[in-house]
């Protein structure tokens, strides 16, 4: 392609302190002046920014083995309860879970940012107890440098939203705010045009393996978002980074009034411009960028949309609606989205970040499909504990289930399961004798008797 630059050659620059970064509303100006083809040669790195609600982000955490050990099968932090069906003392806490004393007033978006603050957080935690983890409850305070790791994950982010409003004859409370009566407000959430993934709608450069800005940290895409969706120009990434290294400044937990608790978020993804195509995507200018009206009073996936506008008409502080004029407002912030564009520029040009070549890029087509559902339909137990043998057999083994791990070796005294020379598995049920040792080690539970 003409104009072709590479990531290898801009890192170079950022090394050399040679290299030209602009944020994403700059970028807009250049290509405005010069257009795209001479921007390439004005500019090699563009940063975005945005900074909103992100539901869809939470915390793994691995606090460590008390003494004695436990294996945690409900936790709590600040009574706010994590997800700990994973391993004995490793839990993810989700930014919109609820207080269980607190209710609506906080959640794990605040506990997140408590984490992020360097203030402890109780940590509470039951077992059931077993003979390797024979400890049944734990109540320690915590704080975020102690944990062993404290890795956000956010799974879905960067979604570019429509405008919410409401033409129903009471206020109702939604995930883009409290909006009022007929047609009383309307409230958008993104950053316009420095917002990440309409720099680069197109995924030219974004991918797996993309070294971003995230609370205030350095953090990875590791693919694509929840619901990507970029037929309909609704694109995600799913990304993670280091709690530890995070900044309270762009780590805050938020409460959305009569909707429940979530978590603002600061991200940024360094565009390189490695061709003229780059170079006209991030020039976009806010009133190129078109979103939906929706009415947000139809409780129902396919919500009646009322028309369309630019990020300029939002921008103004008031669009028109059914002829009427109905006064806009972000949830989220543009300074802060600003200040995140701002903050990853000053890195790159000091020398401080660098960019990363995605290991793939993300793919730029796909719709998201709704839920699928089906009535609801009796099934039956997973693991089959018996079968109907045709001869005397005792015992016989699912080879669907098996994966030949061997446990069952080490217990069978006459060889019904063994293993070759080789290693090779081998399942001889002619010497069983019937005493059942093997049954109940099974991971797998591949061993049945006969009924």
């Amino acid at each position: 392609m003409k104009n072709q630059k590479t990531i290898q050659a801009i890192n170079e620059k950022i090394e050399d302190g040679s290299v030209r970064v602009v944020t994403a509303s700059e970028m807009t100006e250049i290509v405005t002046e010069l257009g795209a083809e001479r921007a390439v040669h004005e500019v090699d790195v563009v940063t975005t920014g945005t900074f909103g609600a992100m539901c869809s982000s939470g915390v793994w955490m691995n606090f460590g083995h008390a003494e004695p050990p436990i294996r945690m099968t409900r936790v709590w932090l600040n009574d706010v309860e994590a997800y700990t069906g994973v391993s004995a003392v490793d839990a993810f806490i989700g930014a919109t879970q609820l207080s269980e004393s607190l209710g609506m007033e906080y959640g794990g978006g605040h506990v997140i940012e408590d984490l992020v603050r360097g203030r402890s957080v109780h940590l509470r935690a039951e077992s059931y107890g077993t003979d390797c983890y024979p400890r049944k409850s734990l109540s320690v305070d915590i704080q975020a440098d102690e944990m062993n790791q404290a890795t956000m994950s956010n799974p879905r982010v960067g979604a570019f939203g429509a405008v919410a409003t409401n033409s129903s004859q009471k206020t109702i409370y939604t995930y883009m705010g409290k909006l009022l009566p007929d047609f009383g407000n309307a409230t958008f959430s993104g950053a316009g045009e420095i917002s990440p993934i309409l720099n680069d709608p197109q995924f030219h450069t974004i991918g797996v393996g993309t070294r971003i800005f995230l609370g205030g940290a350095e953090g990875y895409i590791t693919g694509s978002g929840t619901q990507h969706s970029p037929d309909t120009g609704q694109g995600t990434l799913r990304v993670e980074g280091d709690l530890k290294q995070m900044s309270s400044d762009f780590i805050k937990g938020c409460i959305l009034t009569r909707y429940g608790v979530s978590l603002y978020v600061g991200f940024g993804v360094p565009i390189p411009v490695l061709n003229e195509e780059v170079a006209k995507s991030t020039g976009i200018s806010n009133r190129e960028i078109v979103t939906k009206v929706i009415d947000y009073s139809v409780p129902s996936r396919t919500r009646p949309r009322l028309g369309k506008v630019s990020y300029t008409d939002l921008k103004s502080g008031s669009i028109e609606i059914d002829g009427r004029e109905v006064r806009t407002a972000p949830i989220s912030s543009f300074r802060v989205a600003e200040t995140v564009a701002n903050e990853l520029k000053q890195r790159i040009a000091s020398g401080k970040f660098f960019l990363a070549s995605p290991d793939r890029l993300l793919s730029s087509s796909g719709t998201y499909r709704p839920m699928v559902q089906r009535e609801l339909t009796t099934a039956s137990s997973p693991f089959p504990t018996t079968f109907h043998a045709a001869d005397d057999q005792y015992i016989t083994l699912d080879k669907d289930r098996c994966v030949e791990c061997g446990l069952c070796v080490s217990f069978c005294e006459t060889g019904v399961f063994a293993f070759d020379d080789d290693w090779t598995f081998s399942f001889s049920p002619e010497l069983c004798v019937e005493c059942n040792l093997c049954v109940d080690v099974c991971p797998l539970k591949a061993i049945l008797l006969r009924s």
